[in-house]
């Protein structure tokens, strides 16, 4: 766990797990990523994403950008949502979700039951919103397809503000020479391998990585919630 002046957890470096399987999950993960990748002609938007060059595709439940009110992120066909919703479907990125609401709940409960009450709020209201993980109380993922995803500094200001965000790096990259995670304010650089998992504040913190070395590949996994759900629900729908 990272804590502040008052030993408050604020994020935690959640590593991974210790299970035999986790290196062949993860291998699994990544060549999924970029076998769907293949098969993808991916938007303006999705290629111009303003965190780096590379393809990032959400998919999930989410409000802002102009809509009216929660609703499924659409894709730019029924055939690309087939693939993707294919792709989460796959025992590792259950998997992989999974161990992130795990982390989430074992070390920020409060905020972990705030997202669970949201999320069966939301369920309840519209049983059409998409439900990708059995296990998770992320509203929505975004997958960076790469083959280098390297994000300049940014924050992600739509996500809850004081909510956690998961990450998993996922490829085939030397993460003792390249991937690292800058996170600016706090003057970190952290070391992040392949098949690791962090939880932090994404919206509240800049956050950057180190670009990895040429002919390696970098993908990422990230899940949140968009702050205007839990506002959607907290106005009485």
């Amino acid at each position: 766990p990272i804590t502040d002046s008052q030993e408050r957890v604020v994020a935690v470096l959640a590593g991974r797990p210790e299970s035999k399987d986790w290196d062949g999950l993860v291998s699994d993960a990544a060549e999924a990523i970029a076998r769907t990748k293949n098969h993808i002609s991916f938007t303006d938007k999705q290629l111009n994403n303003g965190r780096g060059e590379f393809p990032a595709v959400a998919v999930g439940v989410s409000h802002g950008g102009g809509r009216k009110e929660p609703g499924n992120v659409s894709q730019s066909s029924a055939a690309v949502l087939t693939l993707l919703t294919s792709l989460l479907e796959l025992p590792c990125f259950q998997s992989l979700s999974g161990f992130a609401n795990d982390i989430f709940q074992a070390y920020a409960p409060l905020t972990f039951q705030y997202y669970q009450k949201c999320m069966e709020s939301l369920w309840n209201w519209n049983p059409d919103l998409r439900r990708h993980f059995k296990e998770t109380v992320f509203a929505s993922c975004t997958i960076n397809f790469g083959p280098s995803t390297v994000c300049r500094p940014h924050t992600d200001r739509a996500n809850l503000s004081f909510g956690w965000c998961a990450i998993t790096a996922l490829g085939n990259f030397d993460p003792d020479k390249g991937g690292h995670l800058i996170l600016w304010d706090l003057g970190l650089v952290i070391r992040f391998p392949p098949g690791s998992t962090i939880l932090i504040p994404l919206a509240l913190l800049t956050h950057s990585n180190v670009p990895i070395q040429e002919n390696e590949t970098r993908y990422s996994f990230v899940l949140y919630s968009a702050a205007g759900l839990f506002r959607w629900v907290y106005n009485g729908f």
